[in-house]
């Protein structure tokens, strides 16, 4: 029923996912198993200042630009959020979300609780937000552990910061424990759903109901 109405003669507006969490929550695995199962959902892709790393390309994990260029977008208002995380510089180009939500097409942002409070004042009707948690601090540290990539000051640096980044979460619209990834993903994709048949996103709605009241 939800691809019907979603694909049939009713225009409908995009809308901007977020989804948070502190890092070894799942965020990211979520992120990409809804790129793979949900066909109207684009990744917004951040410009930064950071060196690329390798295996990194330009224009599909980030748009990679220098210090003066990024300070221009900041001063002409073309950045939805930024923020400087260790030194760098982050943020989401206007122009492009823009585009997609007029479209129709939906775009998912993994960002932390600073750059959706700052969607939150740009774009609010806009704006889908979920905060993900995880199961135990316990299973949180594991995790992080069992991912091998960071060293031992940089595992419980995130951990220290955890519970800072979790206090956010009534500031989002939906929050979801991580337990098992598949249904956190199943539950994501629900709220999505929902979101996409709200009224207001639905903008060829009222032309649709004339042309049936003017068939009865």
């Amino acid at each position: 029923m939800v691809e019907a109405v979603r694909q049939g003669p009713i225009k409908r507006r995009g809308l901007m996912l977020v989804l948070s969490s502190p890092s070894g929550a799942g965020k990211t695995t979520i992120s990409r198993m809804l790129l793979e199962r949900e066909a109207d959902l684009m990744l917004s892709i951040s410009v930064t200042t950071r060196p690329k790393r390798p295996k990194e390309r330009d224009g599909v994990d980030y748009h990679f630009i220098d210090q003066a260029a990024f300070d221009r977008m900041v001063q002409g208002d073309e950045l939805l959020e930024y923020a400087n995380v260790f030194g760098n510089a982050y943020g989401t180009p206007r122009a492009t979300v823009s585009q997609a939500l007029d479209q129709g097409r939906d775009v998912l942002f993994d960002i932390d609780w600073q750059g959706t409070q700052q969607l939150t004042e740009k774009a609010r009707d806009d704006l889908v937000s979920v905060f993900v948690l995880p199961p135990s601090t316990e299973e949180l540290e594991r995790r992080l552990r069992a991912r091998a990539q960071d060293p031992e000051e940089v595992v419980r640096g995130r951990m220290a910061k955890a519970a800072d980044e979790m206090s956010h979460w009534a500031e989002y619209d939906y929050v979801i424990v991580n337990t098992d990834i598949e249904a956190s993903v199943a539950e994501v994709r629900e709220v999505l759903h929902a979101e996409r048949l709200k009224r207001e996103r639905q903008k060829g709605l009222r032309d649709f109901v004339e042309v049936l009241r003017a068939g009865s």
